[in-house]
């Protein structure tokens, strides 16, 4: 097994570690009558995600792809801060972090961590991710078709996230009752 694969290996396993802490993290927020939103588009994310990690495996493979290393090692690091950003994310969060869209009612946004610099900053780090992982292995393809995807999920993702978390921003106003 290549390094390459390993690395894609090791995300993927670092997803199902997501999927074990947002199960956990959507039964803490039920309990306290969260409201998903936009469930629709959560399966269209599952699979463009999934198809991000198989197009990493398989398009240096059936392409050839070399490993260049002046492409490659940046690409790497880039890869590594994206997963430092997202697990910053999930830890500021805590409990209110998912893979879905739950919110539970009458709680003020969180403004700490990379939220006081950034309203979504998981998707920076999905965004950068979805560049570099693939481009770690010169899968250029992957990295293109993920970006240009991507970016028209996030739109509504996006969207969707700003309509549900409206009424949580007029209660991190300053004035606002606790």
């Amino acid at each position: 097994m290549t390094p390459y694969a390993v690395l894609i290996l090791l995300v993927t396993a670092e997803r199902f570690a997501e999927l074990a802490v947002a199960r956990r993290n959507g039964s803490w927020s039920r309990a306290r009558g969260a409201r998903e939103y936009g469930a629709g588009h959560y399966p269209t994310m599952v699979a463009l995600h999934t198809a991000l990690l198989a197009g990493c495996l398989v398009e240096p493979w059936l392409a050839d792809r070399p490993f260049l290393p002046l492409l490659g090692w940046p690409a790497l690091a880039l890869a590594l801060a994206a997963q430092g950003l997202r697990w910053w994310c999930i830890g500021t969060l805590g409990p209110r972090w998912h893979t879905r869209v739950l919110i539970v009612p009458d709680l003020p946004l969180v403004t700490s961590g990379p939220y006081r610099y950034l309203r979504h900053p998981n998707y920076v780090a999905v965004v950068v991710e979805g560049v570099a992982l693939p481009l770690v292995h010169t899968a250029w393809i992957t990295a293109l078709g993920f970006s240009l995807l991507n970016a028209a999920l996030l739109a509504t993702r996006i969207r969707c996230e700003n309509s549900a978390l409206a009424p949580s921003r007029s209660l991190s106003a300053p004035g606002a009752a606790p």
